[in-house]
């Protein structure tokens, strides 16, 4: 009886043991399991700046990243790449490579989408350009004005097809969307898919980690800050030292001709002359006394104003350079700049957000896109807002900025009819409610060139906009 009572003893033990074993396997299988899918991996710089910073990640190792693009050529591209960097710095990461959306995104846990319709630079200069010949002074055309009207216009029916096929095979997964213009994009997807987890990532805030120790000559880590509106039409509300609590604003406003007359931007991997392209950034600081976020003129997208106070050499300088930067990315001999161990600092911001969800930790995101909820008390509820954030596993929850400027909420507000109206157009098809887009655009001065650039646009860029009506 002795023997048999031992016996049932040592056996709960080892069946006890085992299960606590497999137990922590499957915890661990479960933290290997994420299965990332990264929609536009073909593009540019994008697809290899994304894949080398989850190559950094410890937290996701042993995850699984599905490249995905419709130019098969480019994806291959990005895929043989990202596969000869895996094998020299020998990560643990799955790498697959599909043109079949499908296939992507069963059983995705994140979504990147990262798209752009069309052949980019051609379609950019008609939207900047074409509004010029009818008298419409815009800045750049990308994201504001009539320029970001059109942008939108075909990016939109295209990311929704995306999302449509989301929501039927991966309806749970949280979706990142980083095309331009952000703010219409954002807007139409969360009114057509109130139920997708939805959020718009965009780079520039960390232009504060790069800025703000400079000028108050203190490590980041001993900065407090915050600051929202709309993606790049956005301020630094308030910034304060930890350690003191002292307010930062006056040392900021003490130093900000100097440094910023003098500062060398680095804008999308280009690196500009000193002080280039900042008129509209320094006319906004000087007359509303809060600092953009926005360092370059793209902020200027969203104002009728801006074209008068614009650095338009600063600009052409911008844009050509870039331009030229892109086209001939795959001309690299060597893509260490975005794998370099060494380098820890990632080039965007959703690893560490990603990171947050899966291990649940509640940390703050300095700026998503995320809809209005009470964030921003001036802006209605639908429309999307580049707040901060608290990130855990159950999601992205965005934090009120408190008593926001009236002074500039104002100029946000100026922009709700527009982003509005344009996913009305696209949503119901109409080509009236684009042209209501367009009268309701700060930017358009004239009802008469709004409907003649209108029909011109839709004639230029028929392959894009043809489901206008």
């Amino acid at each position: 009886e002795c023997a048999i009572v031992d016996l049932l003893f040592f056996t709960k033990i080892f069946y006890k043991r085992i299960s606590c074993r497999f137990g922590e396997r499957l915890k661990e299988r479960d933290k290997m399991s994420n299965r990332i899918v990264i929609i536009g991996a073909g593009s540019t710089n994008f697809g290899l700046g994304i894949v080398g910073d989850f190559f950094k990640s410890k937290i996701l190792e042993g995850s699984t990243l599905v490249l995905h693009d419709i130019n098969a050529k480019t994806l291959e591209n990005t895929k043989n790449i990202a596969l000869s960097y895996k094998e020299k710095l020998g990560v643990n990461f799955e790498i697959q490579a599909t043109t079949s959306r499908s296939e992507a995104l069963r059983g995705a846990h994140f979504c990147l989408i990262s798209i752009e319709v069309g052949r980019r630079f051609d379609l950019w200069d008609q939207d900047w350009k074409t509004p010029l010949q009818y008298g419409i002074k815009q800045v750049y055309g990308e994201n504001g004005g009539p320029g970001g009207m059109f942008h939108a216009m075909r990016q939109v029916p295209a990311i929704i097809e995306i999302c449509e096929d989301i929501e039927k095979i991966c309806p749970e997964a949280f979706v990142f969307s980083y095309s331009n213009p952000m703010q219409r994009i954002c807007h139409a997807l969360t009114t057509r898919f109130p139920n997708l987890k939805i959020i718009g990532l965009c780079h520039e805030v960390k232009s504060m980690d790069r800025q703000l120790p400079t000028l108050l000559e203190t490590p980041l880590e001993n900065i407090e800050f915050e600051a929202g509106g709309l993606n790049h039409f956005s301020i630094l509300l308030k910034v304060n030292y930890k350690d003191t609590g002292k307010d930062g604003y006056p040392i900021i406003r003490e130093k900000f001709n100097d440094y910023y007359s003098t500062l060398v931007n680095d804008h999308e991997g280009f690196i500009s002359k000193p002080g280039a392209e900042r008129g509209v950034f320094f006319e906004l600081f000087n007359q509303y006394n809060y600092l953009p976020i926005t360092t370059d003129s793209h902020i200027g997208e969203y104002l009728p104003w801006a074209y008068s106070v614009a650095d338009h050499d600063g600009i052409l300088d911008f844009y050509e350079n870039y331009k030229r930067k892109c086209l001939n990315y795959y001309e690299n001999d060597s893509y260490d700049e975005y794998f370099d161990p060494k380098v820890k600092e990632p080039h965007e911001r959703i690893v560490p957000i990603i990171e947050n969800i899966v291990n649940d930790t509640n940390a703050l995101e300095h700026a998503v896109n995320i809809p209005n909820k009470g964030f921003i008390e001036c802006l209605p509820s639908d429309i999307v807002v580049e707040v901060p954030a608290i990130i855990n596993k159950s999601g992205i929850h965005g934090k009120k900025l408190e008593n926001y400027p009236q002074s500039f909420g104002v100029l946000l507000n100026s922009q709700v009819g527009a982003i509005q109206m344009t996913t009305q157009a696209i949503l119901n098809h109409s080509k009236k409610d684009a042209l209501f887009a367009l009268l309701a655009d700060p930017v358009v001065h004239d009802a008469k060139a709004a409907s003649s650039l209108l029909d011109t646009m839709l004639f230029q860029q028929n392959d894009y906009l043809g489901y206008l009506n």
